[in-house]
């Protein structure tokens, strides 16, 4: 079930970057990477972010999130060989297509 969920996350972000202008994926294996680097940030380093950033988190409703997510795409697009983002805001629209894009395909298998 994991390798599934790793597999769909990865034609996701293959998706996303068709759809989001700035963001280039070299291949289907620098997707999977990506998919993996993410997995691994979104589970350590951002709930410290959100944790640090909390006061901020609440002022803003919820938003400043989206930062946080753009500032690990930005991250992982420095790791990453075969992934680029040309900027910030390019980041922030990724995110959140890549999250509306996970919501379509997960929905209905929890």
């Amino acid at each position: 079930m994991l390798i599934i969920r790793w597999i769909i996350s990865a034609l996701t972000i293959v998706l996303a970057t068709y759809i989001v202008p700035g963001v280039f994926i070299a291949s289907f294996w620098s997707a999977l990477w990506v998919a993996a680097l993410l997995g691994f940030v979104n589970v350590t380093i951002k709930p410290l972010l959100i944790i640090l950033t909390l006061p901020l988190n609440i002022l803003t409703l919820g938003l400043f999130a989206l930062v946080i997510n753009a500032f690990m795409i930005m991250l992982i697009s420095g790791l990453a060989k075969g992934f680029s983002v040309d900027g910030f805001w390019q980041a922030l629209i990724f995110g959140v297509v890549l999250a509306i894009l996970n919501f379509v395909f997960s929905f209905g298998k929890e």
